[in-house]
């Protein structure tokens, strides 16, 4: 998972943020869904709704918010994110 993540990022297909993750689930354009060990119980269940909804793949990252952060090369915390699917090219 670690390694199509940093794949993701490299190719510019990986959205931030629970609001947009969901927002990109809606539109059907999410490949994996990944959680932080600590993303509030209110998004985790959101995500978990949509994820048996729509069959996405939902992924635990092994750490907190703060180090997926650190992992995308981000200054702050990132409790969930979206890696998105290959036929999304042209967002």
């Amino acid at each position: 998972m670690l390694e199509d993540l940093k794949n993701a990022l490299k190719e510019n297909k990986v959205i931030l943020g629970s609001k947009r993750t969901i927002k990109y689930l809606k539109l059907g354009k999410v490949k994996i869904i990944v959680i932080a060990n600590n993303c509030p119980d209110n998004v985790k269940k959101d995500l978990e709704h949509y994820n048996k909804l729509t069959g996405i793949g939902l992924e635990n990252f092994d750490g907190t918010a703060k180090q997926l952060g650190i992992v995308c090369g981000k200054p702050f915390s990132i409790a969930t994110l979206a890696i998105l699917s290959e036929q999304n090219e042209k967002l």
